[in-house]
């Protein structure tokens, strides 16, 4: 009998200013044991932004089996000499029941256990340009049921307090931010991915 799958996505993205290249890139897959997804923004915005972050997407869809630390560390080591970029990605093993973020930048990381208790994660100052630099690894467990907001910087404290953002329905919540935000002219390159987990 085949698995049904853990994880569902859903993803909201828009350019800053409407502009044609949108210097944030992403990828998520899932496999037999587990689900990676990736957040990754160009310093700036325009294409050398959109060209620095899809090199970072592109390394990690070619090495998912690689430790998150071993990801960031590959990422960095091929930004050398361009535009730089942040990173997030985050790792959800099925068979550990345990998820793992870690995060170079300012990409941003909200969790909502299966009681509604919100957690955020404090971004780490930095970039990916070919220099070393420190990061953390956030582990913990997953419980029966979670979800994952992944974003970039154009979403706002105010975006992030929003009660839509504790629906169960992944698609609904992208659906609700597209709504919220509207109009709003952005400043910056913004993408907002809800995941949610169930065992």
């Amino acid at each position: 009998m085949k698995r049904r799958g853990h994880v569902e996505t859903a993803v909201f993205q828009k350019a800053k200013k409407n502009q044609y290249y949108c210097g944030d890139s992403y990828f998520y897959t899932e496999t037999e044991n587990e689900y990676i997804c990736a957040l990754a923004d160009g310093l700036g915005s325009g294409e050398f932004a959109k060209e620095s972050s899809g090199i970072v997407v592109s390394v990690i869809r070619d090495n998912i089996d690689a430790s998150v630390e071993q990801l960031i560390k590959k990422c960095n080591q091929e930004l050398t000499g361009k535009r730089g970029a942040v990173v997030g990605i985050l790792r959800i093993n099925f068979r550990a029941r345990q998820y793992t973020f870690a995060s170079i930048g300012n990409i941003g990381i909200l969790t909502i256990d299966e009681h509604g208790k919100k957690k955020r994660s404090i971004p780490n100052a930095g970039y990916l340009a070919g220099y070393h630099r420190p990061f953390k690894i956030m582990t913990d467990e997953l419980g029966h049921e979670r979800r994952f907001i992944l974003f970039s910087d154009g979403v706002t404290d105010q975006d992030l307090s929003q009660r839509f953002l504790l629906n169960m329905d992944v698609q609904q919540v992208v659906q609700k931010y597209a709504d919220y935000t509207e109009g709003v002219i952005r400043t910056d390159d913004t993408t907002l991915i809800a995941i949610g987990y169930q065992d």
